[in-house]
């Protein structure tokens, strides 16, 4: 997951991903579902949640849309990035760039 991305596919399905794995999909889906207690889908939203939070306070990013940066993590609209969003997070992505840049510019202020 974490060398490959397939994640980033914002149309990965489950038969997909057990391609990659050499896997049958039962398999895989009873594995996600019995060792995390996620279902394929939430397994998939985790991975592009933790993407978009990385991409966010990159440089090369921040003259981007939160959305666009959304589409390239692999979500297909603004209104499932959100809500999927949140409930990884329990705050919304607007906030959690806020909190990203008030901590960054304590730390330079701590730092002067």
């Amino acid at each position: 997951m974490l060398n490959q991305k397939p994640y980033l596919n914002p149309e990965l399905k489950l038969h997909d991903l057990a391609s990659l794995m050499n896997a049958p999909s039962h398999t895989l889906s009873d594995q996600i579902n019995k060792e995390l207690g996620l279902n394929f889908y939430d397994f998939i939203n985790q991975y592009r949640v933790n993407e978009f939070k990385k991409r966010v306070v990159l440089p090369e990013y921040k003259n981007l849309t939160l959305i666009a940066i959304a589409h390239d993590v692999g979500f297909n609209s603004k209104t499932s990035f959100n809500r999927i969003f949140k409930k990884h997070t329990s705050i919304t992505p607007s906030e959690f760039l806020t909190q990203k840049q008030v901590s960054t510019s304590e730390i330079g202020s701590k730092l002067n």
